[in-house]
């Protein structure tokens, strides 16, 4: 049955391939460099021998030819791996090119056919693009591939009735051997063992160089983008309508479903069935940074008071009221659309409906039309039916040798004056309404009287840490307003009071312990930041040893290196998590300190984890005061629980972030910022009807920065689809590759490196083996047709796999490669597009006064750089880099 041809834009590349190897023709044309627009029909790439689907390679009957039976899997050549191809910078081990092919008949002549088929498979080459594969062989040599490789043809059997052997072009022929005819796999002998009697080891195939310029190109996609969609406006009144990329830059309206800086999807025409997903492999997946930051042109999610009963929700469900619910009963009742059941309308909330069906203030609610906004909680949402009191921040400074050496106490309390202005507010407040508290350790904790009655600072020690208290209540945690002249007196003195310490050893356990018992006493939530220098092995809770090997990293063992030590930390994580703590780790490292076992009280509250290697105030003071701030500035919720809600036929099943989940279905956060994001996977439970649609809600409650108790609410609808194609042309391939970098940073803990890497590479070769087979025009076998929001799909898997959070490489350390992980897990879809595809954005010439929108064009590749004398910005959202 002949399959339906591929939706308009669904490919790119080349559809033509000269059939006839022995036929002269020109070279197939580039796009890129001929300047012509990609045509609007799928188009393919001309990939000789690519065996797209991991199985082994199936020959192609050429027109004219007789059909060949070639020799069972058992005795071809060296199988396909499932490694990566060598054209995305790997290079496979056990890859080679396809098995041998059966000689001519007895009875045919010796001298190849004039006109072999171009369905012959030749060595493997790439996921890209690549020139015309024509072949004429020169006279008197070895006959030689435009790609550099030795073609082999076929020898007698190696024993009568077997399969022939095949041998190298131009090698010495064997007693009785046969003229070549064909092109196979590499030389075997008997069984495919080796050589043959009488034949030589094949020519070592030359090194071979993909053309970049015939590949798929990231930068061309983000230029393409921001020049169609670019500087325009986005309105989101649309189901199931794709967004621009995060990297082009567009103003959003909100018209019923959320802004794509909240929530994007992989796909945004879900299937009706699961055998659809199930067949293509491609995840249905949505990353939710509740907390994203807009644009200052874009409204942020207005805030709804339904009054002292609360926010109008499903009885059934539980779903909040959105757009998508339907009044019936002339406005008395609501049909839920997650899950149909129908609710009485409140008496208070009770509105007719006009001849359309709709309220007569739907546009005057934000529930009833906006995909994001903001209820105002009662205290049925709130601990102990009480209303919670402003946050606070908590500084905590190791004051050991190393600590003071490297300059990093004398720069933090130089800094903290200025930063302390930059506590966020609420939109219209002169003041933050968060209180702040210090505390230094060693050896010892050291607190702090900043009470504003005090001339001076006091200090209180507490020497047993063994078990942890609150020297004291009232002056701890103060406003910044109230008791500035004490706040700075005691950051004059800090640097003054340990300048001469010798203490080396340091503890971590009961300084967080230290801060979660602060805000217990103070009865209010908030986060700790804690500025850390060397692995903790004073004689304290948490105590740990030294465990590194790095020569376990990229083996099976590895996950017994990246997990816990010890439970300490994780016991003491969840327990900031149910008292709102979240935990910001700071750390200025000369050796290993064991980041997998520490980095737990900040992975599980929703905290983040910063890394300066080797700190010395001259060199890294301006990036730490920086991350310093913007952490410190950046949007903030605190105590999070987060639901994720879908329509029926549809449940959230796994959960990929920095947080903690005592259930299955509520996400915990001590914190949830504007630079973290939560991905959730969603599968089938049922049909889906494709006119109806489908939902996806999220509902955050958080304490906000002036301790009020919100609900945020974010929205989402799908189309569905029952055909192939029409879910191949809703994809977005940033937050798939988002998905599926966090979805194997999650099974670093339970499988092997390479069974991770095997199960990325098969599950990009099922994705588009199955637009192949489903969605595009018959073609010949050794060309690669990719849809044209997947064509970077192999790429990016590629990145996935050389990234250092996955590799596992010896080159990093063990510390790095944890951080790495944990930094991965809490990215939302635009951190992740530019950490795993890094760019270059040369600085030549640039003018003063430069826009952001005239930025010079990226860098494609680091050849380039070999073009421009220059220096380079590498973009890869770990902070900036000056290559020279």
């Amino acid at each position: 049955m002949a399959q339906p041809g591929p939706p308009p834009g669904a490919g790119y590349g080349q559809q033509s391939m000269q059939q006839n190897r022995g036929q002269s023709g020109p070279p197939a044309q580039n796009m890129y460099q001929s300047g012509m627009a990609p045509p609007t029909s799928q188009v393919t790439n001309q990939m000789s021998g690519m065996n797209i689907s991991g199985m082994p390679p199936q020959r192609m009957q050429g027109p004219g030819m007789r059909p060949q039976q070639g020799p069972p899997n058992s005795m071809a050549g060296a199988p396909y791996s499932r490694a990566p191809p060598t054209s995305m910078g790997m290079t496979a081990p056990g890859m080679s090119g396809p098995g041998p092919m059966s000689g001519p008949p007895s009875g045919m002549s010796g001298q190849p056919p004039s006109t072999p088929p171009s369905s012959m498979p030749g060595p493997p080459t790439s996921m890209g693009y690549q020139q015309n594969m024509g072949y004429s062989p020169p006279p008197g040599g070895p006959q030689m591939g435009n790609t550099g490789i030795p073609q082999q043809q076929m020898g007698p059997p190696a024993y009568p009735g077997g399969p022939p052997v095949p041998q190298t072009v131009g090698a010495p022929p064997g007693p009785g051997a046969r003229q070549p005819c064909g092109a196979g796999g590499p030389p075997s002998g008997p069984g495919g063992m080796g050589p043959g009697p009488g034949m030589q080891q094949a020519q070592q195939p030359a090194p071979r160089r993909l053309d970049p310029d015939q590949m798929p190109s990231v930068i061309q996609v983000i230029e393409d983008d921001r020049r169609n969609r670019g500087k325009s406006q986005f309105a989101t009144n649309l189901r199931g309508q794709v967004p621009p990329l995060v990297s082009t830059e567009f103003d959003v309206i909100d018209q019923g479903n959320c802004s794509p800086r909240f929530m994007r999807s992989t796909v945004y025409n879900i299937p009706c069935t699961q055998d659809m997903i199930k067949q293509s492999h491609i995840p249905i997946a949505v990353v939710i940074s509740p907390f994203g930051e807009l644009k200052p042109t874009e409204a942020q999610p207005p805030i709804v008071d339904h009054g002292p009963n609360g926010p109008v929700r499903c009885n059934r469900c539980k779903a909040y009221m959105c757009p998508y619910m339907q009044f019936l009963d002339g406005g008395r009742r609501f049909q839920c659309a997650f899950c149909g059941g129908l609710t009485e309308v409140p008496p208070e909330y009770f509105q007719p409906l006009d001849h359309m069906g709709r309220r007569v203030d739907s546009y005057d609610r934000p529930e009833l039309s906006l995909g994001a906004y903001e209820f105002l909680a009662t205290t049925d949402y709130c601990k102990n039916s009480k209303l919670p009191e402003a946050p606070a921040f908590v500084f905590m400074i190791d004051v050991t040798y190393q600590s003071v050496k490297t300059g990093m106490v004398h720069l933090l309390c130089k800094e903290m004056s200025t930063l302390l202005d930059m506590l966020p507010r609420e939109h219209g407040m002169k003041e933050s309404s968060i209180r702040v508290g210090f505390v230094t350790y060693d050896s010892t904790l050291h607190f702090y009287n900043l009470n504003s009655a005090l001339a001076q600072p006091q200090m209180l020690v507490v020497s047993d840490v063994s078990d942890v208290f609150m020297p004291l209540l009232d002056g701890f945690m103060v406003k910044l307003s109230e008791s500035r002249a004490v706040i700075e007196s005691l950051l004059e003195q800090i640097p003054q009071m340990f300048a001469e310490t010798r203490e080396t050893e340091t503890m971590l356990g009961p300084v967080v312990q230290a801060g979660l018992e602060a805000l217990k006493a103070a009865d209010c939530v908030g986060k700790l930041y804690v500025f850390h220098a060397s692995l903790p092995i004073a004689e304290a809770p948490g105590k740990l040893k030294n465990r590194d090997d790095r020569k376990l990293l990229g083996t099976d063992k590895e996950k017994t290196l990246l997990a816990p030590q010890i439970n300490f930390y994780t016991k003491l994580g969840q327990d900031c998590v149910g008292a709102g703590c979240s935990v910001d780790l700071f750390l200025f490292p000369n050796a290993y300190v064991d980041l997998a076992t520490i980095g737990q009280v900040s992975t599980l509250t929703g905290g983040q984890v910063y890394k300066y290697n080797y700190f010395q105030a001259a060199n890294d003071g301006e990036r730490f005061i920086r991350d310093l701030t913007h952490n410190i500035k950046r949007a903030v919720g605190f105590d999070a629980v987060m639901r994720v809600r879908a329509s029926t036929g549809l449940r959230p099943t796994d959960f990929f972030g920095t947080f903690y989940m005592a259930n299955t279905t509520d996400v915990e956060l001590a914190s949830v910022d504007s630079d973290k994001a939560v991905t959730v996977e969603i599968k089938h439970d049922d049909k889906l009807a494709e006119d109806a649609g489908a939902f996806v809600q999220v509902a955050l409650l958080y304490t906000s920065i002036s301790g009020q108790r919100r609900l945020r609410i974010l929205n989402l609808s799908f189309n569905c689809c029952t055909q192939m194609a029409d879910m191949y042309r809703n994809c977005e391939t940033d937050c798939m590759v988002n998905y599926l970098a966090k979805h194997s940073m999650k099974a670093v803990f339970n499988s092997n490196p390479k069974a991770i890497r095997d199960h990325l590479i098969s599950r990009c070769a099922t994705i588009l083996g199955c637009y192949r087979r489903n969605c595009a025009a018959p073609s010949s076998q050794g060309q690669l047709i990719l849809p044209e929001c997947m064509k970077l799909l192999p790429l990016y898997t590629n990145c996935i796999l050389k990234s250092d959070a996955l590799c596992g490489s010896t080159d990093i350390t063990t510390d790095d490669r944890s951080w790495l992980m944990d930094t991965v897990m809490s990215m939302g879809v635009a951190s992740s597009h530019a950490y795993f595809y890094p760019r270059l954005l040369p600085l030549l010439d640039l003018p003063e006064n430069i826009d952001s929108c005239d930025l010079p064009v990226l860098i494609i590749h680091l050849r380039q750089t070999q073009k421009i004398k220059s220096t380079y910005y590498i973009h890869n959202n770990r902070g900036p880099s000056m290559v020279p």
